[in-house]
Order: C-alpha cells, then structure tokens, then sequence
C-alpha cells in the first residue's frame, strides 16, 4: 500500500501539574502538544509512514509555533484549518490515568469543536491519501463535530481510502446529550479497521458484552470473548475487514498487565502477556497501539507480526513521559522476542 496516512482530530496541550501544590509553588506546569490522531500522526512519521494530520486552530502565534513544532517531527500540517479563537486543553496531573476522575477537559468553543460542515475542502486534502484515520474522541465533542467526522469518512470511503477508526471512550466528554451509540454507529459504517477493547465496543456501537467477564475471567476467556465481539462487529458493518481489541489490567502496586488480539482473514490473532511492575505514563499507549497497527498493515505484515509488533510499541509508550512516543521500529522489533 502505497500514500499517505491522514489523521483527523483535534490538537490537545495537555497541562500535567505535579500535585500537593508543588506547581502553585514552583510556578511551572509542564505542557505537551498532544490529541490522540496527533499522537498516531507522530509515531508514523518516526516510523517512516507519511503522514498527514487535519485539526482546527486559531491563526495566532501559539498555532505557529505548534505546527513549527510538528513539522519537526516530519508530518504533513498542510491540512490544517485555521479558524476559531482557542486551542482545547485538558488537565492531567502527572503519574494520574485518563479514565479516571484525574482529567479535566477545557475544550468547549475550541477551533476544532467550532469546525462545521462544509469548511474543508476533502477533495484537496485527502490528495495522495491511502489511509484515514479519526478516533471516537472527536464525535463526542458536538453534532456539528460528528457531521464533520462523517464528512469525511464518507469522503475518504468514496475514493477507497482506507477508514480506521480508535473507540477510545471518555465518558467526561459525551455531554451534548447524545449517548455514544447513538452516534458511532453512523461513522463506524465507513471502516474498514476498528480498534478498541470489548467495554468501548459495547459502550460506543452496542455490542454486547459479559457484565461479569471481569470478575473471575481469565486470558482465554477474554480472547473467546475478543472473537465473539469482532464477528459481531462485522456483522453489523460488513466494510470491516479488521478488528483490533487491547487488554489492559492494573497489577500490583502500579503494575501493569497488556496483551492484544486481532481478528482479521477469520482468524484471531494474540499476544503473548505483557507485564511490568511500574509504568510512567499511561497517556498515549492506546494511540501507540493504533499507530503500530497502521504500520503493520500499511506494509502488508502478516498479521501476526503485526499484533505483537503493536501491542509492543503500546506497552513502551507505558515507560514514556509525555503524549506521544519517541519509540524507534528497530526497537519494538528487537524486543519482541523478549
């Protein structure tokens, strides 16, 4: 497969102080550039993909330094749209979980979540374009958001552009008065790659899910499970070829425990068990996953390979501070006969 990737989705500094006031006291609060289809964008890019990423931003210094910054990294920031008046925030302090009461989102009126449908002009920047990508996180913010997301998966789909979409669900952010299965359904028609686990599959497209599998199920039983969640979601949208789903369990004192599971050619693919007694950062592995996901199927990897090549690249990013990972391919290959 030969083009460009392009991610779709909203640009986040993430503000991440270090609590018990030390940051009132010391007068610093470290800042990244982050957001989960920048986050994919920047770890292609390192890997030798090339990539493309679409967000919305005020025209001000700040967003010049931001793609000056990105540029940087080798990615394409000639789709972005300049409009609007802020940049979204979101608040998480250091060594704290996304899913947890730790994030605060400060993403109301941003640029991206003002976009409407009909701003961009899909033809001129889905050019020389093979793969598309957005995550569940962008619909969550608005209608006029999911219009535009819909916009261009269909866009992308019509010219046989490969759709992929991340479930990542952030409960915080569904606040417009849709629930998420309300509104995923309609986008997730256009994939050919869903990613997510069998929680966000339920919670997002509404495919059933065993209330109890998480009391006393073990590794087989969530890789049965895996199988049944995939067949069922390419039942309900026959354009899936592939599905992806991750399994991430808290171990010990800070601990963690990750393995992986692919479903694609009728056929489950999985990971061996990935365990490390402390982690830095958990901001960004999803988004590393899908990243090495990309990667693989991108280069027509066999499957296997490109599940542990993916899970692999997910679970360092746990040792990374910071949204994005600076991960080189020649060392995710190396440790995966470790």
């Amino acid at each position: 497969m030969k083009g460009t990737v392009f991610c779709f989705g909203e640009l986040l500094l993430r503000m991440s102080p270090v609590l018990n006031r030390e940051w009132i006291q010391t007068n610093t609060m470290p800042v990244y550039v982050g957001g989960a289809e920048l986050n994919v964008a920047t770890a292609l890019a390192r890997w030798g993909v090339p990539a493309r990423y679409s967000t919305a931003l005020p025209d001000n210094y700040l967003s010049k330094e931001i793609c000056d910054e990105i540029r940087t990294k080798k990615i394409d920031t000639s789709a972005i749209h300049y409009s609007g008046n802020r940049v979204g925030l979101y608040y998480l302090p250091q060594g704290a979980d996304m899913k947890n009461a730790g994030v605060i989102y400060d993403r109301a009126h941003s640029s991206f979540a003002s976009l409407q449908p009909g701003m961009i002009d899909w033809d001129t920047v889905l050019k020389d374009v093979s793969w598309f990508h957005f995550s569940a996180i962008s619909p969550a913010l608005n209608e006029n958001v999911v219009a535009v997301c819909e916009e261009g998966a269909a866009a992308a789909s019509a010219k046989g552009i490969t759709v992929s979409v991340d479930l990542n669900y952030r409960a915080k952010l569904w606040q417009y008065g849709k629930k998420p299965v309300e509104i995923m359904p309609r986008l997730a028609k256009y994939c050919d790659v869903i990613m997510g686990n069998i929680w966000a599959a339920n919670s997002l497209l509404g495919i059933s899910v065993d209330p109890e599998i998480h009391i006393d199920g073990k590794r087989e039983d969530f890789l049965a499970h895996a199988t049944k969640t995939s067949l069922a979601i390419q039942q309900a949208y026959p354009k899936c070829k592939t599905v992806a789903n991750t399994f991430r369990f808290d171990a010990g004192d800070g601990g963690i425990l990750y393995y992986a599971a692919l479903y694609n050619g009728g056929q489950l693919y999985y990971t061996k068990e990935l365990t490390a007694a402390k982690i830095i950062d958990k901001v960004g592995s999803g988004d590393c996953f899908m990243a090495g996901l990309i990667h693989g199927l991108y280069h027509g990897h066999d499957s296997q390979k490109v599940i542990d090549v993916a899970a692999r690249a997910a679970f360092g990013k746990l040792m990374e501070k910071g949204d994005a990972t600076s991960q080189e391919m020649s060392t995710i290959i190396a440790q995966l006969d470790k």
